[in-house]
């Protein structure tokens, strides 16, 4: 609340200390004391204030405001007969939405240091036979979850870490994305994003199954929903799916495949999200396993990492490399990350290939990943991923291609499909 100044108090210094609550069947709200206006407790602390802002405020703003603090207080309607267009909505949430909160790395985030440290690795190498390449997406900011989400945020980390990427290296992006806010927004920001993602007839299906409503929602979300918000500002997000050939029909790529699992419907990711994972965080050794069917698996998938960042070249010299390739959301059985990079050292002399993927986890703390990549200790517990970690029957992956859609283009992409990837 503002704060009343001693001695006598004016009439509207009155109003700034009465405050009145009136509760609500479906949640607590409060009554503004200035206007009358009914507001969930979360946002009516601000609002009042900004009655007594003592600079002048432009009208238009303050318009803007007001209808996105109506809008935010009444229930999510994403159909056409809702009062507010589309364009009211954008503009609402672009005064509305809130700068995500996050530890900043320094020395040039945490790509920077995690290349430190993989150069200073290969380095330390005298083994003459063994080659070691190593590449990296651009810059990534960490967000790790919080007391509040944690459990079921970590789908809106890892959105959050590749809308970090796509605000700092491509412009274009930056340009479009949150109507060009220029930052990361928190969890209650994004839901809002993806609920007029719904509401403009991205991925219809998949609104369905949250009923269309997601805000204040601890609902898990995975890769199809990171799709639909970015694909709703013309993002080229492409989805992968990595499973047996047995289950190629449950998956988007395939024509009247089936979306929705035959168990329980919580949401579009339920293959992915039906059980409650840890944190992913496995012992960061390389990749050796007695399962010839898990290294297989895993085979799979690391070589299209592989393919992914280095964009298909058959030569790449040995060292550590920055791409111009995007991170990855990582989704798999109750649980998603980030790869931001993947390793390759060729072994002996038949240069037989292991891979690491280089991960960036939700549930780690961004101060311990720092700590360990500047002291250079312990940093491969966070970050190195090998074959024999990948245990899940399915994963999935989400990559942003270059370029703004538009028109047909935009239309299409409003279903949302995948490549599917055979195990």
């Amino acid at each position: 609340m503002c704060v009343i100044s001693s001695g006598e108090k004016t009439q509207t210094e009155e109003k700034k200390s009465v405050f009145f609550f009136r509760p609500r069947i479906e949640k607590m709200s409060a009554l503004c004391p200035v206007c009358n206006l009914t507001l969930p407790l979360s946002l009516i602390q601000s609002h009042v204030n900004s009655h007594f802002e003592d600079d002048e405020i432009d009208p238009q703003i303050e318009s803007d405001h007001h209808l996105a603090l109506q809008l935010a207080s009444s229930s999510s309607d994403p159909s056409p007969s809702s009062s507010a267009s589309s364009s009211v909505k954008v503009v609402s949430l672009v005064h509305l939405q809130t700068k995500s909160q996050f530890y900043s790395v320094g020395h040039g985030g945490l790509i920077c240091l995690l290349r430190n440290c993989l150069e200073s690795e290969l380095r330390s190498k005298s083994k003459p036979l063994e080659s070691s390449t190593s590449l990296l997406s651009g810059f990534v900011d960490h967000f790790q979850s919080s007391m509040e989400d944690k459990g079921w945020g970590c789908g809106w980390r890892n959105i959050q870490m590749q809308c970090s990427h796509l605000l700092s290296c491509r412009v274009e992006a930056k340009r479009v994305l949150f109507s060009g806010s220029n930052f990361v927004p928190d969890i209650p920001s994004l839901q809002r994003w993806l609920e007029l993602a719904w509401s403009k007839g991205f991925d219809v299906s998949g609104a369905l199954q949250f009923d269309n409503r997601i805000c204040g929602s601890k609902r898990w979300i995975g890769t199809t929903e990171c799709a639909a918000l970015l694909r709703s500002f013309g993002l080229k997000a492409m989805i992968v799916d990595f499973a047996p050939k047995k289950s190629k029909s449950m998956y988007l790529s395939v024509p009247g495949s089936a979306i929705a699992p035959k168990v329980k419907s919580y949401g579009p990711m339920d293959r992915y999200v039906v059980k409650k994972g840890g944190s992913g965080k496995g012992k960061a050794v390389d990749s050796h396993s007695s399962n010839s069917s898990r290294i297989s698996k895993g085979a799979v998938l690391m070589e299209w990492v592989w393919n992914y960042f280095s964009d298909n070249r058959l030569n790449v010299s040995s060292g550590v490399h920055m791409t111009n390739k995007g991170p990855l959301y990582f989704q798999h059985e109750g649980h998603s990350r980030t790869i931001v990079g993947i390793q390759r050292r060729l072994l002996g002399t038949t240069f037989t290939p292991q891979y690491n993927l280089l991960i960036l986890e939700p549930a780690d703390f961004t101060r311990a990943i720092e700590k360990a990549l500047i002291e250079k200790r312990g940093w491969e517990g966070y970050l190195k991923r090998g074959a024999h970690t990948l245990t899940s029957p399915e994963y999935q992956m989400l990559y942003v291609d270059n370029g703004i859609a538009d028109g047909e283009e935009l239309e299409k992409l409003k279903t949302i499909d995948s490549h599917f990837v055979e195990f």
